[in-house]
């Protein structure tokens, strides 16, 4: 077992699809290896991101990455690209985030020696989706993951025992997997919020997509208004047109002709949010861990969400908050009213969810637990805990 005191050396490379998605999901274990001892790299596709990941001392490159139904058609580039960068920095360790980026991640590792760590944020749009192609990709990848996740120096990190079971019944190994839940919050920077003053408002942080439920959300939101509930709705979040469940700017547009619903889009300040918001709701149809009520919890906030995996993880039904069934705007209609109705309750669940945060999911607790992965890999590596820990100058240069 590694102590949490012994610096480790080496290099680990942080394969993720999106400059974003790596800075909103993964900066805080970036950090906890960067101060552990190893020289970071990120590799993914940019667009506004580099600063902030540079501004962390990481080193960055730029590959290019599509998401959706252009994935497969840029599956080859993405692929050179990863190799490319692989060979130039020598990494110890890769950890590849998000199922996209564990597939594609491991065929470019495939004929290579480093240590691979996969880390599967949830199943996603593949999995939860009944398109026909998407009932395509779900009988690929069920033949392919367990067959990457079970290679050689291959680790894999769940965020919640129901992907964990999932995996299991495809065929990958158990004694590969590591249960880690969610990237970690910050949570002594995000500290509990008093209640706002007005009508009760309702948060919603993330991608603005059908399979978040966002729809269910406004149904639910119609028929309290229709109702006569003075109730209002605050959403942060962006469309994502590269998942196919993205909802339209024009849908969104109707959204917010509505009263009561103000759209905020993306927002770097995220308790900002929650000075303004009593209840954090994310009906979603499947989760890892939702970071967005993670953030709520450590505000302070009491949460609603549909009881599904990673949902269920940081809502503990009737002690953090309500969990309802999946695409049900009645069933979440009511309990928004059963918290609207009672300061008592939204006070109960919100300290509640505050200290599970503090106790289970804070970046501290998570970046200690992932160091701690990286370090029983090292440890089992001599090729690895020889690799030089002077910084490398090699950047990959932008595509």
């Amino acid at each position: 077992m590694m102590s949490q005191r012994t610096k480790l050396k080496g290099r680990i490379l942080y394969i993720v699809n999106e400059d974003w998605a790596f800075l909103l999901n993964r900066l805080p274990m970036a950090r906890a290896a960067r101060d552990a001892g190893l020289e970071v790299h990120v590799a993914t596709n940019v667009s506004s991101g580099a600063a902030a990941i540079e501004a962390e001392n990481f080193v960055l490159h730029p590959i290019p990455f599509q998401r959706g139904r252009r994935a497969i058609r840029s599956a080859a580039a993405t692929l050179k690209a990863i190799r490319e960068v692989e060979r130039a920095i020598k990494p110890s360790i890769v950890h590849h985030s998000g199922v996209q980026c564990c597939v594609f991640g491991s065929l470019a590792a495939l004929d290579q020696t480093f240590a691979v760590v996969n880390a599967i944020t949830g199943l996603g749009y593949i999995f939860t989706s009944s398109s026909s192609q998407s009932r395509l990709l779900k009988r690929v990848l069920t033949r392919l993951l367990p067959w990457l996740l079970n290679r050689d120096r291959s680790y894999t990190i769940l965020q919640n025992l129901d992907d964990r079971e999932a995996l299991l019944a495809l065929g990958a190994k158990s004694d590969r997997m590591t249960l880690i839940p969610g990237s970690g919050v910050e949570d002594e920077s995000l500290q509990p919020l008093p209640e706002p003053e007005g009508p009760i408002t309702i948060g919603f942080a993330g991608r603005l997509l059908v399979d978040k439920g966002i729809r269910t959300l406004i149904h639910a939101y119609d028929l309290l208004r229709d109702q006569g509930h003075d109730i209002n709705l605050v959403i942060a979040g962006n469309p994502d047109p590269a998942n196919p469940s993205s909802i339209s700017r024009e849908e969104i547009e109707t959204w917010i002709a509505r009263r009561g619903i103000t759209w905020l889009g993306h927002i770097d300040n995220i308790a900002a949010l929650w000075r303004t918001a009593h209840i954090a709701v994310l009906p979603s149809f499947r989760e890892g861990l939702p970071g967005a009520l993670m953030e709520a919890a450590a505000c302070g906030r009491p949460l609603i969400a549909t009881d599904t995996p990673g949902c269920r993880e940081i809502v503990l039904a009737y002690q953090t908050g309500l969990l309802v069934p999946v695409d049900d705007p009645v069933a979440l209609a009511r309990a928004i009213l059963q918290l609207a109705e009672s300061s008592e309750l939204r006070a109960s669940y919100g300290a509640a969810a505050r200290r599970l945060v503090s106790e289970r999911f804070s970046a501290r607790i998570i970046g200690q637990a992932t160091t701690r992965l990286y370090g029983e890999i090292l440890t089992h590596d001599d090729i690895s805990l020889e690799t030089s820990n002077t910084r490398s100058d090699l950047h990959t240069p932008a595509r």
